[in-house]
């Protein structure tokens, strides 16, 4: 790459972090996505102490027709899948 393209992708490459971490401190400071009607914060939404749990992730919450052995078949294919990707990256 030429000395002018290597600049100019640096001065871009810094201009996305900074753009990035404004935003991310933007959305931190106004609270985008709490839900005001909980007392937990971003990323407790994982953790089985939330009151009621059950209700958010319960079967009844989210109806689906297919089951659930299929999601954790789809999961693993998934993994198996990524995974032979890394290992042809890692050879090339």
């Amino acid at each position: 790459m030429a000395p002018k393209g290597k600049k100019i992708f640096k001065i871009a490459t810094a201009f996305v972090a900074v753009a990035v971490l404004v935003v991310a401190v933007m959305i931190m400071v106004r609270g985008a996505g709490l839900s005001p009607d909980k007392d937990f914060g971003a990323g407790a939404y994982y953790y089985a102490d939330i009151p009621d749990f059950e209700k958010y992730v319960g079967g009844e919450s989210n109806p689906t027709s297919i089951p659930y052995i299929v999601y954790v078949l789809l999961f693993l294919a998934w993994g198996a899948l990524m995974y032979a990707l890394w290992k042809w990256i890692d050879r090339h």
